[in-house]
This record gives structure tokens, sequence and C-alpha cells, in this order.
């Protein structure tokens, strides 16, 4: 017998649609049918709602091109190579993107009919319960060669921050930062390689990982890593911390939100990228890490329901050098270069010190502020920062 649904319209009864589910899934019939009226019209709503979320979610994708610091201030002795101070930007965009989105959709069309369970899951919230509990990466031993797939576009909710984010499959804060191997090289013992490798590690801990940090509070775990003596590195990041500007930003090292704003959701960010390490003369080891940061984060309000994510690229290398050889603090670690971008923070905020990453809602409230510039896929690592644009842009996801 018909049922009907909330509003008093007739539907389809429970009997006919599992028999449908059934039938189709088991293979049933000589070639798929026409897709029916019902399947049709939820697909579409389906579309409609992922087009309109997709459009909210598109947020800041900031940047700027890095520069060389000053270093006649620094004692003899130093590297001579560029501590860089900047931030790069996003790719510009697929202009096949609108094409590509309407064959997708056609392709999903033709697998409601082939496959319902897809469009059932979708429905019911087995979709979601599926990717979470897909099975972690391994961790990344060379540079991908193109963007992770882009799945539905699932919002992400309290309980599930990363739901929709090809994050959901990478590791868990520092259990995502590998160090590799050590071994001895330029002058420089085994032990001492392991001990400058353990040393960055925390550093991108302290800056990238660490509550305090993230919650705006003073980096000086990570600060201490580091060597007083060198002014285009620790130091420029004092006077950073000390008053932010656009000339000189906490945001080239560390990972910060207002807590007047925003507070990070869960204990969780995910990280993936690597870390190796090579040498350009005697007495010094370069190490070199390349990682992105997915942070989730709800507005500081209490009760706030909405989570929306930021994610952060840095590509950053720091020197492990002999003090017998090089003039350094013994046991610190010296920045060579630094490069960072962030998805999903307002670029017209910059040089604040802080991360301001923007909602659905605040895309909904204000239509007309919708970011432009080049289209940026946040998650992509399969090229250097220093190829991607300086300007501002807009991200497809988050």
């Amino acid at each position: 017998m018909g049922s009907n649904d909330g509003a008093g319209r007739p539907g389809v009864s429970d009997e006919a649609w599992e028999r449908f589910v059934r039938e189709s899934g088991a293979g049933g019939g000589a070639a798929p049918h026409e897709p029916s009226a019902r399947a049709r019209m939820v697909t579409e709503r389906l579309r409609r709602e992922d087009e309109a979320r997709a459009a909210a979610e598109r947020g800041w994708w900031r940047g700027r091109r890095a520069r060389a610091a000053r270093r006649a201030a620094e004692p003899e002795g130093w590297r001579t190579g560029p501590a860089w101070q900047g931030r790069d930007g996003g790719r510009t965009g697929n202009r096949r993107l609108k094409a590509t989105a309407g064959i997708v959709f056609i392709a999903a069309l033709a697998l409601v009919v082939v496959r319902p369970e897809l469009l059932i899951d979708r429905l019911t919230g087995e979709a979601g319960r599926g990717a979470a509990a897909a099975a972690p990466l391994p961790a990344e031993s060379a540079r991908p060669t193109e963007a992770p797939p882009e799945a539905l576009p699932d919002q992400a909710t309290l309980r599930e921050p990363f739901r929709g984010s090809p994050a959901l499959q990478w590791a868990d804060g520092a259990a995502g930062i590998d160090a590799p191997e050590a071994k001895a090289l330029a002058g420089l013992s085994r032990e001492q390689v392991a001990d400058g490798l353990a040393r960055t590690r925390q550093l991108l801990t302290a800056a990238n990982l660490d509550p305090n940090t993230l919650r705006g509070g003073y980096p000086r775990a990570a600060l201490e890593l580091l060597d007083p003596l060198q002014p285009s590195g620790r130091g420029v990041l004092e006077r950073a911390l000390a008053k932010p500007s656009a000339e000189a930003d906490p945001l080239w090292l560390f990972s910060r939100f207002d807590p007047a704003e925003v507070r990070p959701h869960g204990e969780v960010v995910k990280t993936r990228g690597r870390m190796w390490f090579d040498s350009a003369r005697q007495g010094e080891v370069l190490v070199h890490t390349d990682y992105t940061f997915v942070y989730p984060v709800v507005r500081a309000a209490p009760g706030s329901q909405e989570v929306a994510r930021t994610i952060v690229r840095r590509e950053l290398t720091v020197a492990v050098s002999d003090p017998r050889v090089i003039e350094v603090t013994p046991g610190t670690l010296t920045i060579v270069t630094w490069s960072e971008t962030a998805g999903n923070d307002d670029c017209d905020r910059s040089g604040t010190g802080y991360l301001h990453p923007t909602f659905r809602s605040d895309a909904r409230a204000l239509p007309g502020a919708e970011p432009t510039g080049p289209r940026t896929d946040p998650y992509d690592r399969s090229q250097d920062i220093s190829r991607l644009p300086s300007e501002c842009g807009t991200v497809t996801r988050s």
C-alpha cells in the first residue's frame, strides 16, 4: 500500500522501494531501466545541494611571493643562502571545470540506475560512515604526481570534521611527520644528523600542532629550537609575534587562529608530507620538509555548530650545523628557506598574525563578497610552492 511523505504527498511504498533496490543491486533485469521520477527528483535535489554547498565553501587562497631577507647583521660564518620570509599563492584553476562537472553529474545519474545503493548511502549516512572507516594512506615517500581525487562534497560536522576531505585518510597530528633514517654526512656523525632530524620534527610539531600555538598563544617551545643569533630567522619571528604586519608575519612559520573569532575543533589536525636531507657544504646538513596541515575550526561563541577547515602547506628548510665549523648556537636549528600557503584564509586580513577562516554561512550572508582570482586545490601537493601564482585566489574545496 502506498505511503505519504511528511508533507502528505504520495510516495513509493517501502516494499516497492526495497524490491527496486534489491533487484537493481543484484543486476536484475536484462538492461537498466530509465530512472524513476523519484530517483531523478532525489538526484536533482542532491545535485543542487552539492552545487550550493560547493559555492558556499569556496574561500580565499592566500599568499605572497617569498623574498630574500637581510643578512648583513649576521655574524661571520653564516651560510650565504637566502632565508625566505614569504608566502606563495594558489594555482590557476582548470578551465574545463564546468564541463567536467556536467560529465560527473551524467555519470552519477547513470550510477543511480545501475547501483541505487550509492544514492541510498548518501541519504542514510552510510557513505559518511564508510569513508570514516577508510584505511589511512601510507606515508608519503616522494612528491605526488597529481591531486587527491575529489569525493562527493559532504559537509563537515562536529562529529565528522574531516568528512568529504582527502585528509580523512591522512595521519593524525605528529604521527604524519616521519623523519628519515639518519646517516653520517658532510662531516656530521649519524648521531648529530639524527638529533637534527628530531629537532626539525619537534619544530614542525610545536609550530603547527601545539594547542597553545593554534589558539594564538606564544610559541615559545618552537622558538627555543631556533638559533637566537640568527636575526633573519628567530629574530624576525620574535618581532613578528610582538607586532604582526604584512612585512613581518608570524604565519610565515606558525599556524595561529584568533581566539576571539574561532577555536580549533577537536583534538585532531590531519597531516601529510615528507622530510629528507642533503648537504651543500662541509659541516652542515640541510633538512627539507614539505607538509600540509588541515585544521577544523568552529566559531569562538559557545555552542557553535558550523565547522570550517583551513588548509596550510609549508615548505621549510633548516640547517643542522657543526659548531666547530660554522658559527652557530649548539643544539639549535637555523632557518634557510621557508614558504607557506593557506587555503580558506581571508586575503583581506593578512598581516594580523592570525589565520581567518570563512564559513559557509559567511558566504550566504555576503553573496557579493565571493572571492575571485585563480582557482586552487589546497590539497594538491604535486608541485613546489614556488611554482604557484602569488596572487590571492579561490579554493576549489576545503
